[in-house]
């Protein structure tokens, strides 16, 4: 897309960048013709839109499937209190569209697929990735290789976060640092919670990136990943190589094509879980004559530090593989710490064919504080 000469409003809106040499009008007028898309509008991705708006990114896209909760507000910028229960992208689009009016925003209010980013990313030139979902990382990647499109990329756990950046036939990609992740195998915010912070500092970064990208300047993350500990106060860096024998980026990539992981769940899949109360759970277990099976999804270590009588840990990560050793008959109650994995599983559950599948509602946490304060988490 070529760039059209700056108005009036946006040699004033942009004079700041104007006046440094690195980006001045010619920059600016690269920004204005750029196009990005943030997937995810959630603690990475608020402040990711939101700078990348105001620095005058003309044609902006945003991807989230889900729904402003009371507990996002912690750390996600683009809402507040009033966008609770209202669609994210949406949202996002109205408060980026206020900051900057001069500004195209795409909206795709869906979840991100191997049978739909193609489609989805071919409108766009730089991708960058705010999803909080290992499987979704690993999807995005491997379609900007496939397809050659840039990509930021940033995580975050607790009071830690990393990113790194990949441009096509430059350096590494993220499954050259990364070869194999499980869904669940790290716990995800909800899980292991998050400095409301950290987001926003991480988020920048991802900004910062792609603006550099856009218009050309400074050293972008190229085969370095940037680490940064919010408790130390410390970033560091880590040097990396393309991997010859990368799936997807190697010498002869074995991945051709973006493709769902295993166990991979939908949304759709994830929002017909059934969930049941500490207290129902307390009720069933001390009934006679009622099959229940018990299944703590979380890490051997985790279970081994505490767990309920009668339950056995089948990891999250392996869920599919002890598919003919899930109970079929009778009530089958996946738990975890929170929630956030036994829904997962749950789902995967119920997808080979356990008909009674449950997930235990707001996790061993939950059964903690209404059961069992003795419980050790």
């Amino acid at each position: 897309m070529s760039a059209m000469p700056l108005s009036a409003t946006e040699l004033r809106r942009y004079s700041r960048h104007l006046t440094l040499p690195e980006i001045g009008v010619a920059g600016q007028e690269k920004l204005q013709a750029a196009r990005v898309l943030v997937i995810g509008t959630g603690g990475l991705g608020s402040p990711a839109a939101l700078y990348l708006a105001a620095g005058g990114i003309g044609n902006l896209g945003v991807l989230d499937f889900d729904q402003v909760e009371e507990s996002n507000l912690q750390r996600q910028v683009l809402y507040d209190t009033a966008s609770v229960g209202l669609p994210k992208a949406e949202v996002a689009q109205m408060r980026l569209s206020a900051l900057n009016p001069e500004l195209q925003v795409q909206v795709h209010q869906t979840e991100l697929c191997a049978a739909n980013v193609q489609a989805i990313f071919d409108h766009y030139d730089i991708i960058v990735d705010g999803s909080d979902r290992v499987a979704t990382r690993y999807l995005v990647n491997d379609a900007c290789v496939i397809y050659g499109k840039s990509l930021v990329s940033a995580a975050i756990h607790r009071f830690e976060g990393q990113a790194m950046t990949y441009v096509p036939g430059r350096g590494p990609c993220y499954r050259c640092l990364f070869p194999e992740g499980a869904e669940g195998a790290a716990a995800n915010c909800a899980e292991a919670g998050v400095l409301g912070v950290l987001p926003g500092v991480m988020g920048a970064i991802q900004a910062t990136e792609a603006i550099k990208l856009v218009v050309g300047i400074g050293e972008p993350l190229l085969g370095r990943l940037l680490t940064y500990d919010a408790l130390e106060m410390r970033f560091q860096e880590l040097r990396a190589k393309r991997r010859p024998d990368c799936a997807v980026c190697g010498d002869h990539p074995t991945i051709s094509a973006p493709q769902d992981p295993p166990g991979f769940c939908s949304v759709e899949e994830l929002r017909q879980v059934r969930s049941i109360s500490a207290a129902q759970l307390a009720q069933r277990i001390q009934a006679t004559g009622l099959p229940i099976s018990l299944i703590d999804v979380r890490e051997p270590a985790e279970f081994a530090a505490s767990h309920l009588p009668r339950a056995i840990n089948i990891p999250l990560s392996t869920v599919e593989h002890h598919g003919r050793q899930l109970p079929h008959a009778g009530t089958v109650i996946f738990m975890c710490r929170s929630g956030v994995r036994s829904q997962q599983a749950c789902a995967l559950a119920s997808r080979m064919g356990v008909s009674e599948a449950w997930q235990l509602e707001g996790g061993l946490l939950a059964w903690k504080a209404e059961i069992d304060p003795s419980l050790r988490l």
